[in-house]
C-alpha cells in the first residue's frame, strides 16, 4: 500500500462528542484501520493558538512567569492564546500581546506553523515575531496568575537551552526567533 501525503489511510466509522467544556473536547471516533479492522481514536479538539516572541525597542524579549495549575507550578513562557471562531492567529497574537503582556509592536513576523498535538489533538501553534514592543496596562483574565518581565535576549535564549523556559512550545518560538534578532 502506497502512503502519500494526501492519502487517508485511517478513515472514521462515526464520531460523537465524549466531554466537552468552553477550552476543550474530546470526539471519540470509531475508525477503519488500513488492515481492515475496528478501533476507537479519541481525539482531543482544541482551536488553533499563537505564541507570541516580543522584542521591545531596547532589544529585550519580554517573558511572562506564568502560574499553571495542571501543572501546580510556576513556569516562564511568552504570550499564548486561543484562536477565537472566526479570527485569525494574526489578530490572536496582537489580542494576546496586548491583554497578557501590555504590548504593542511595530512589526510582526510569521515563525512558523507547528502541531502540537499530533498523536490526541487538533491543535496548531502559529509562532509569530513582534519587534518594536512597546509595554503598558496589560488585561488579564482571572484565571491568568502572571508577571511581566523583560530580559536581555541572549539571557531569554541561554533560558531556553537551559531547560528553564518549560513550555515547549515558547523554547521553540525562541530558538526560531533567534535568527531574527539583532
Amino acid at each position: 500500500m502506497s502512503m502519500s501525503s494526501e492519502s487517508h489511510p485511517i478513515t472514521a466509522i462515526d464520531s460523537r462528542r465524549a466531554w466537552e467544556c468552553p477550552w476543550y473536547a474530546v470526539r471519540q471516533d470509531r475508525i477503519l484501520l488500513p488492515n481492515g479492522s475496528e478501533g476507537v481514536y479519541n481525539v482531543v479538539e482544541l482551536p488553533d493558538a499563537a505564541w507570541v516572541v516580543p522584542v521591545t525597542t531596547s532589544g529585550e524579549i519580554v517573558l511572562l512567569r506564568h502560574y499553571r495549575y495542571p501543572l501546580q507550578r510556576w513556569i516562564w513562557e511568552l504570550p499564548a492564546g486561543s484562536v477565537e471562531p472566526g479570527g485569525s492567529a494574526e489578530e490572536t497574537a496582537r489580542r494576546e500581546l496586548r491583554e497578557e503582556a501590555g504590548g504593542k509592536a511595530a512589526a510582526w513576523h510569521l515563525l512558523l506553523k507547528s502541531a502540537t498535538m499530533k498523536g490526541v489533538g487538533t491543535e496548531w501553534a502559529h509562532l509569530f515575531l513582534a519587534t518594536g514592543v512597546t509595554l503598558g496596562a496589560t488585561a488579564h483574565e482571572p484565571a491568568e496568575v502572571l508577571t511581566v518581565h523583560r530580559f536581555p535576549a541572549a539571557e531569554v535564549l541561554r533560558m531556553a537551552r537551559a531547560g528553564e523556559i518549560e513550555d515547549a512550545i515558547s523554547v521553540l518560538a525562541l530558538l526560531l526567533a533567534e535568527a531574527h534578532l539583532g
